[in-house]
């Protein structure tokens, strides 16, 4: 990697362990994301974005380069439903092993009622609580992922990929998100119940894994919109819908679903594969819209 370009990523990964290291500190010393009323965790989304504006500026980078072009809507459709299809396979995996169970009528109370739809038929609120979540929620699920995808697709993976190949590029991009989120897998209560080496070693595996389509879609697509609707669809439906409406079949039910058990990050390790077999068609694509 020319010299340039090694500390223009040098200076972005220091950039983004420092703006990060304040929203660590208070998610830390309260031990939960929840801290702050949720403000700690869109800060911390968002640092990924502030160092990509901040190394653009210190080493002379057009920020305008980060992909800001929407580009063919058929990408930004295929970011939307890619997640929902990989989750779902993985879910309906854990649905027909019995390993969890399908719907969870004991949320369904809380959801009435934070609606204001007491009265309705279960099923109908189950139904309801899906279409508002899966639409109106993407809204402020990509406000967050945004922050993330500005910074790690939107500079890291273009500022990578000339130099290093897709392979290389989307490898080393999702080892750095996954070692991002160490912190508080490591010290607050982002997991799902499961030892703590457990749900790090899902979780880092499955971060691995969709660095591949999110890398694939973002130099495919020249947008880093696609990136983040891949990362705001990801979210909601893994830890909006899928998990929430799985319900509990005895102790393995944590050790398989959501980020921190197995179902995701195996069926996630199919997609990368998927999308690395397609590497050629970005090897030389354009970076940016």
């Amino acid at each position: 990697m020319p010299t340039a370009a090694r500390t223009r990523v040098l200076t972005y990964l220091g950039l983004t362990l420092l703006f990060s290291c304040v929203f660590y500190a208070l998610i830390l010393h309260a031990g939960s994301l929840g801290a702050g009323g949720g403000r700690y965790v869109t800060g911390i989304m968002w640092c990924p974005a502030l160092a990509a504006f901040a190394t653009c500026a210190w080493r002379g980078k057009d920020v305008r380069e980060l992909g800001w072009g929407w580009g063919e809507g058929r990408w930004q459709w295929a970011s939307y439903l890619l997640p929902l299809g990989y989750a779902f396979v993985a879910y309906l995996i854990v649905w027909l092993a019995g390993w969890g169970g399908f719907p969870n009528w004991e949320v369904v109370p809380r959801l009435a009622k934070g609606f204001g739809w007491m009265g309705l038929r279960p099923s109908l609120v189950l139904v309801g609580y899906v279409l508002v979540t899966a639409s109106v929620g993407l809204v402020s699920s990509l406000a967050t992922a945004l922050g993330e995808e500005i910074g790690w697709r939107g500079f890291l993976v273009p500022e990578l990929m000339p130099h290093l190949g897709f392979t290389r590029t989307a490898l080393l991009s999702g080892i750095i998100w996954a070692a991002w989120h160490v912190p508080i897998l490591v010290g607050a209560d982002y997991n799902n119940g499961t030892p703590t080496w457990y749900g790090l070693t899902c979780f880092a595996v499955l971060v691995v894994a969709i660095s591949f389509p999110f890398a694939w879609m973002r130099m495919r697509s020249g947008s880093l919109w696609t990136a983040a609707l891949l990362h705001a669809s990801h979210n909601l439906f893994v830890q909006a819908v899928f998990t929430p409406l799985t319900s509990a079949r005895g102790r393995i039910t944590p050790y398989a679903i959501d980020e921190f058990g197995f179902a995701l990050p195996l069926v996630a390790v199919g997609v990368a594969l998927y999308f690395w077999r397609r590497r050629g068609e970005v090897e030389t694509g354009a970076a940016t819209a």
